[in-house]
């Protein structure tokens, strides 16, 4: 009797934890749906074997993933703002629990870019995807800050080379914004691509040091889909050209053995920055 009392008191204790944190991250299988710290495989393409297609992370706000294949992708989901969701939904909340319990959704397309401050690489003339030709490893934890979620291709084919490229993505206690790093693991030089994708009719905005996007991004998982805004920032002396293209705002970095960027993503689910008027003012410090 006393056994079950403790376990009983054990999940309600854990739920309480997941209730009042403001980070989380996860990994898994989806053969197992078992949480794990890493996934390190030679299959370098296994976004239809791992949950959520990658490893992923989340702060109040938003959670972002990692795709676990050649793309280099990061991916949006938004939220209400109202605590943590990852663990719970695995990233896909039913429609139902959307409309009952303000469950976040999948509404943001990646479509072929890097998505939301993803990471390709840059040969001076063209985009060069993180093809790993000796695998891949997924890793997810926790910091003194926050929470973190990481992606290494190991062997990227780039300029008669190969390198290995991490995308980590960090989010932190109190802070809704999350921090991208990206980073070639020998120190070696080289020109990082990221940027924000975006798609007909939205609302497209570039600074000295920011770029947001606002608006509906086509149908995909979300039945009816509402506006979302996906804003990133950086240190223009880092960077030689902040370019916008057919799909997105495209940042190419100087040579660099690694970069770091600030992604924030709304929604019209919360309650702070709902609008594009609100998101505009906050990316651009007005």
């Amino acid at each position: 009797m006393k056994t079950r009392y403790l376990i009983l008191i054990l999940a309600v204790l854990a739920i309480c934890i997941q209730s009042s944190a403001q980070t989380a991250s996860s990994l898994f299988l989806r053969s197992d749906s078992l949480q794990v710290k890493e996934i390190v495989s030679e299959q370098a393409n296994m976004y239809k074997l791992v949950g959520h297609h990658g490893p992923a992370v989340e702060n109040s706000h938003m959670a972002l993933r990692i795709y676990f294949n050649d793309s280099g992708a990061i991916d949006l989901y938004s939220k209400s703002g109202r605590g943590m969701e990852l663990l719970k939904y695995k990233w896909y909340p039913t429609p139902a629990q959307q409309e009952e319990t303000g469950a976040g959704c999948d509404e943001y397309m990646v479509g072929k870019t890097v998505g939301f401050g993803g990471i390709a690489l840059w040969d001076g003339e063209k985009e060069v995807k993180l093809k790993a030709t000796r695998g891949r490893t997924a890793r997810v934890g926790d910091t003194s800050k926050g929470s973190y979620a990481e992606l290494i291709a190991y062997g990227v084919p780039y300029k008669d080379d190969t390198v290995d490229v991490s995308i980590r993505v960090d989010v932190y206690v109190k802070n809704r914004t999350a921090q991208v790093t990206a980073t070639e693991l020998s120190g070696k030089k080289v020109q990082f691509l990221t940027g924000i994708n975006y798609h007909e009719g939205e609302t497209v905005v570039t600074g000295e040091s920011y770029a947001y996007v606002w608006g509906v991004h086509p149908a995909n998982v979300s039945e009816d889909p509402k506006p979302v805004g996906a804003g990133i920032r950086f240190n223009p002396k880092k960077f030689e050209s902040v370019t916008k293209t057919e799909n997105m705002v495209r940042l190419v970095s100087l040579p660099a053995s690694s970069v770091t960027t600030k992604l924030t993503g709304a929604s019209t689910k919360e309650a702070e920055l709902n609008t594009a008027k609100r998101f505009g003012a906050y990316m651009s410090g007005k």
